[in-house]
């Protein structure tokens, strides 16, 4: 059982709302008793140390078992398969990322108006995706399961909302969505390292798109 996907905003929303969504995993995993959380604990400790040295295409059931010192069967229990492993080593970082949009200073943060935050956003989620691409894209092994995960749906409700805040031209959900797109891992990917663009370069045609679009800072 997964958790709740977090709502996308509706139309009767007021406009200058503050956002209330709350933090969301990138598998929406369960609540766990305490014993359970500090060998998750365990075993991420060791598939971190593992992601540092060796990468994410080396990183198997096996060695995280191996280095935590326990059997493989304990790894499979409890992230079930190599996908959600890199998943679950994708939690912490999300979390710091959503922390920062979700009740962080400006201009993330609450306190900044809605569209100083979409300038903030897009250019905030492509650098941390930027350090952490090679276990974003190890994880992908479902290309429709991105659109389902609560962290996905907890971003494109956030820009959903800041897009109806700022007034922005346009259906503000389906915006949300070319926006998404603009900066997912994979295409970011591809264009900086095999078409060669500097991040720089796709860090302005987020700030092109939400001035297309009527917003400005």
């Amino acid at each position: 059982m997964t958790a709740p996907l977090p709502p996308l905003p509706g139309p009767s929303d007021p406009g200058e709302a503050r956002t209330s969504l709350t933090l969301a995993a990138v598998g929406g995993p369960e609540p766990l008793r305490a014993d359970a959380a500090r060998n998750r604990a365990l075993l991420l400790d060791a598939a971190s140390r593992l992601l540092d040295r060796c990468g994410a295409a080396d990183l198997t059931m096996e060695s995280v078992a191996a280095t935590a010192g326990v059997g493989k069967g304990t790894v499979f229990r409890r992230f079930k398969d190599r996908t959600g492993l890199l998943i679950a080593l994708l939690d912490h970082r999300e979390a710091l990322l959503q922390a920062a949009f979700l009740s962080g200073p400006p201009p993330m943060g609450p306190d900044a108006p809605a569209a100083e935050r979409l300038h903030a956003f897009g250019p905030a989620v492509m650098r941390h995706e930027r350090d952490h691409h090679e276990l974003i894209l190890a994880s992908r092994t479902d290309p429709l399961r991105t659109y389902a995960v609560p962290a996905q749906r907890l971003r494109l409700s956030h820009v959903t909302l800041l897009l109806r805040q700022a007034r922005a031209a346009g259906d503000p959900e389906i915006l949300a969505h070319t926006l998404l797109g603009s900066i997912d891992t994979p295409l970011v990917h591809h264009l900086t390292c095999e078409r060669g663009m500097l991040t720089d370069q796709l860090e302005q045609s987020w700030h092109d798109l939400l001035i297309r679009h009527g917003v400005a800072c």
